[in-house]
This record gives structure tokens, sequence and C-alpha cells, in this order.
């Protein structure tokens, strides 16, 4: 569905942006479209093609010589919004990473769209983590609970489902 709807607003919004080279795409992703974990196998395959779909869509621009529509990737860490509570990632660094406030999280991304940022990683050290060399990458990310960050949460899932229904909370 994620992906279909970039589709759909692509081709509801591009022809007309190519037509005047002109105007801004924004996709808003995650950094479990840069890092995966485990248990969440169906978020991580629509944030890793939801990157995709936006680099692939910002070299196709390049290479129409369209330089007058600007791309903006953007990849938070956890939102607290609620949607992963649980979510944990290495007790000692919980606090150096904890999760990002949404009017934090809208004021970064509106910073990197006004300065035509082609992606912002949301808090920065994403950024480096990503940047490193695949087995650094994976070791750092296992080093920090990252692999295994959606246990708890799944886990919480699990507690409050029965049969396949929610329980009322």
């Amino acid at each position: 569905i994620l992906l279909r709807s970039h589709a759909h607003k692509l081709k509801a919004f591009l022809p007309q942006m190519k037509a005047q080279n002109h105007g801004h795409i924004v996709t808003v992703a995650s950094a479990l479209g840069l890092f995966s974990t485990a248990c969440v196998e169906d978020y991580c395959a629509s944030k890793f093609g939801a990157v995709g779909f936006h680099e692939s869509l910002t070299h196709e621009l390049l290479a129409e010589d369209l330089d007058g529509i600007k791309t903006t990737l953007v990849c938070p860490y956890i939102v607290d919004t609620g949607m992963f509570a649980g979510c944990e990632i290495r007790k000692e660094l919980r606090s150096l990473i904890p999760p990002l406030e949404p009017l934090y999280t809208v004021q970064q991304s509106m910073k990197a769209i006004l300065a035509e940022q082609q992606m912002i990683c949301i808090p920065l050290t994403l950024i480096e983590t990503s940047s490193l060399i695949p087995s650094a990458n994976v070791a750092t990310y296992r080093f920090m609970g990252g692999d295994k960050c959606m246990l708890p949460f799944i886990k919480n899932i699990e507690l409050k489902t029965s049969n396949g229904h929610i329980k009322s909370f």
C-alpha cells in the first residue's frame, strides 16, 4: 500500500512538476528503511521500498536534467507516537538515543527540506552509522541492540492479543 501511494501521488503531480521543472518531493521513510530488525519484516520491507523508490526517482530526475525538482528523503529513528511503544534498544544506550519527539522530528525534517538537503537521518548519528562499511555497520547496529529492539514490542503485542483479536486496553 505504501509504495502504491507513492506511485499514485507521483502519477498525479510529477507530470506538471516536470513540465515546469519545479517542485519538491519529500519521502518520509524510517531508519528501518536503512537498517532492518527482527519481527517487523513487513514494516522494514515497506520502508526499504520507500527508500529505493525515492532513490530511483531522484536518479530519474537527474538523468532528465530536471534540476528544478528537489527531493528529500527523511529517515527518522523511532518517533514517540505510541506506534512502537515498548521498542527498546540496549539498556545502556536508551538515555543517549531516546525516541524522538514528533515536533522535533517535523522541525528537523522542515529544516532539511528548506535547505534542499537530499537526505536527513534523525538523529544525525544514524547517518554516521549508515555510512560505515557493511561489517562495521552490522556490528554497531547489533551492539546498540537494534537487531532485537522490536522483540519487547512484539511480546507486548502478543500479550494484548487473544486468538488474533486485540484485547481492550
